[in-house]
């Protein structure tokens, strides 16, 4: 062997490469997307676009803990990290994986990692049930019956999963092209994220007859009915569910039974009545079923951190 074979570096393999040209790939479009983000999210919180769905997050601190009520939603970000509460379970993501929800799920939320200078930049898009419900149905049907999955999950991000949300994130800066490319780059997301490794959870919600869409069906009900009991035996009707049946797969899917689960709802919407509509804390609670005042004020301290008048006054001062 001749000395220059012996002082050559070792060649990689043909799967070696390919792995560090997706990792350079990704790097690119993640700071092509951040880029974005940052120009279209100038002060921290939410902030809606005119794409349909579509909603940026910048944040500068790690201090504030947010409560939300999270519909159906595929969520990624550019830059910084975040924990996320759902019952007693916690999921962290960061630049190199995304976030999606399958149902309607209460939910705590924390910037983990973000700066002034580099601050968190995230993006979110509203997964529409009817348009998931269309593709799946244009998809090879799954060979296997789909076990029933938590309805929040978390994965490492692919090229082409972070490439259509780039390509999403791009007709911010031609708001011309947005009617017509939009709906076409979103039809694409979705069969990316129904394709890729977290796919099946998506599936399943809009699989009839799959407890996940059985399940769904009482959710819708809880939300609609915050000021009535919920009753179990009613949920099981619903749903065409024993009552044993029905709290198993609730709480597989939410991570909550169904008695929990509208306790958040319900605290959610009594926040949202004191700092929208300017109710107080007594109409806010008797609003969404709360017949004990003192009792309500107990549960929400407990969820929120602080009694209804302060918790509410710190928000509208922020």
């Amino acid at each position: 062997m001749d000395k220059e074979a012996l002082t050559r570096p070792p060649e990689k393999d043909s799967v070696a490469i390919e792995g560090d040209m997706e990792t350079d790939t990704l790097a690119r479009q993640r700071a092509e997307l951040a880029a974005i983000i940052a120009r279209h999210c100038t002060a921290d919180g939410p902030s809606e676009t005119p794409i349909p769905g579509v909603t940026l997050f910048r944040g500068s601190t790690t201090a504030a803990s947010t409560c939300n009520v999270v519909p159906s939603v595929f969520a990624i970000m550019a830059q910084g990290a975040k924990r996320i509460q759902v019952g007693d379970e916690a999921y962290e993501y960061d630049a190199r994986h995304y976030m999606i929800s399958s149902v309607e799920l209460p939910m705590s939320s924390r910037i983990t990692c973000a700066s002034g200078k580099e601050p968190y930049l995230g993006l979110a898009m509203g997964i529409d049930p009817l348009k998931l419900a269309e593709l799946t149905a244009a998809l090879p049907p799954s060979r296997s019956v789909l076990p029933l999955d938590r309805g929040i999950a978390v994965g490492s991000l692919s090229t082409d999963i972070q490439n259509a949300a780039l390509r999403l994130a791009r007709l911010l800066d031609t708001p011309q092209d947005i009617p017509v490319l939009a709906p076409i780059i979103e039809k694409e997301l979705l069969y990316r994220l129904l394709t890729g490794p977290l796919g099946a959870r998506l599936r399943q919600v809009v699989a009839t007859g799959s407890h996940s869409h059985q399940i769904a069906r009482a959710i819708d009900w809880l939300r609609g009915n915050l000021d009535q009991t919920a009753s179990i035996d009613l949920l099981a009707d619903l749903t065409n569910m024993s009552r044993s049946s029905l709290h198993h797969h609730f709480k597989t899917l939410t991570a909550m039974t169904p008695v929990q689960y509208q306790k958040q709802l319900r605290l959610q919407e009594a926040r949202r009545l004191m700092l929208l509509e300017d109710h107080d804390a007594a109409t806010a609670a008797h609003r969404v079923g709360y017949e004990s005042a003192s009792q309500f004020s107990r549960e929400y301290r407990r969820l929120f951190g602080r009694p209804p008048a302060s918790d509410v006054a710190e928000m509208r001062q922020n």
